[in-house]
């Protein structure tokens, strides 16, 4: 068999170069396409009463999130509290920003969670909106923490927190709080709420 000239395997080159190009041409039109598929594809979401209902089942500390607006103290319950980092230590709150006192806590510097002991189920049921807003803090003990916002003083733990940042999403604003100081309880015990009922943890 005889040997191919110079031209003719320029020729056979160029001839591979030229499908291998169409090759990856076509790969790219499909990885779009497929990427394009993906972005127009839309999923239905799951309704209030079955999100809620998974949530429930979701355990979580309870916890007073208090804070001062001129003189008068501002507090409400929250279980959707959690860490964020510890460099520099930050945790999260989320707030409704349909309750009262949103505008107290939007205008806020500081704010205080504090996690509350078994047997502090009043505080809870005080501070979820079951007594107006200036009676609730008539339920447990408080002080004065570093930042001159409110302390609950038997807490099981308090983070006392700069408000470094809140972004709105849907229905809740997420504050965002580097903690400045923490007041932990000598006893080792935290009330949970799971399942629509209260927890010993």
């Amino acid at each position: 068999m005889g040997s191919c000239g110079p031209v003719a395997v320029h020729a056979l080159r160029r001839l591979r170069q030229g499908r291998e190009r169409r090759l990856d041409a076509a790969r790219l039109k499909h990885t779009r396409e497929a990427d394009m598929n993906m972005l127009h594809h839309r999923f239905e979401i799951v309704d209030k009463s079955m999100f809620r209902n998974g949530m429930s089942r979701l355990g979580s500390s309870v916890n007073v999130v208090s804070t001062m607006a001129g003189d008068k103290r501002y507090g409400f319950t929250a279980s959707a509290v959690c860490s964020v980092s510890d460099t520099p230590p930050t945790l999260l709150v989320c707030i409704n920003r349909a309750i009262s006192c949103f505008p107290a806590f939007e205008n806020a510097r500081h704010f205080c969670v504090n996690t509350l002991m078994p047997g502090q189920e009043d505080i809870s049921n005080a501070f979820g909106g079951l007594i107006r807003t200036e009676d609730r803090f008539s339920f447990g003990q408080w002080g004065e923490g570093i930042s001159g916002n409110p302390v609950l003083l038997d807490a099981s733990v308090s983070f006392e927190c700069e408000l470094v940042n809140a972004v709105d999403q849907a229905t809740h604003c997420v504050m965002f709080g580097r903690v400045i100081g923490i007041r932990e309880n000598e006893e080792r015990a935290t009330l949970l709420y799971c399942m629509r009922r209260y927890l010993t943890g």
